[in-house]
């Protein structure tokens, strides 16, 4: 298994950005007729988060969704730190090529090294 790091670049500031999870969404609901005292805490999945991107960074985020499903997937590790998981190094240096095709230098990535 090959982990990486997913880079876009900042709308406002054109630096190197990867978004992390901060806090837990909380749902509640809202009933018509009766008080409801129910919440929950629930992360984004990986592609949710990247996909709450848009306006934020340089690329349409579901085109790098896109791009990333044909060679591996979007993980939140620890319910805070966003990473692609893939079966091979080849696939990474897919990833990589397609990702500079599609987006040129505006979305990269950063292999992590095992520990």
């Amino acid at each position: 298994m090959i982990r990486g790091k997913l880079w876009f670049r900042c709308a406002a500031m054109h630096d190197p950005v990867t978004p992390i999870i901060v806090q837990p969404a909380t749902i509640g609901w809202e009933a018509k007729q009766r008080r409801v005292d129910l919440q929950i805490e629930r992360s984004f999945n990986g592609e949710e988060l990247v996909r709450r991107m848009k306006g934020w960074v340089t690329v349409d985020p579901n085109k790098v969704v896109e791009v990333v499903n044909q060679f591996g997937r979007l993980k939140v590790l620890d319910d805070r730190e966003l990473v692609i998981e893939l079966e091979k190094k080849d696939d990474f240096e897919k990833l990589q090529e397609a990702f500079e095709k599609a987006f040129g230098k505006e979305v990269d990535a950063e292999m992590i090294p095992k520990k």
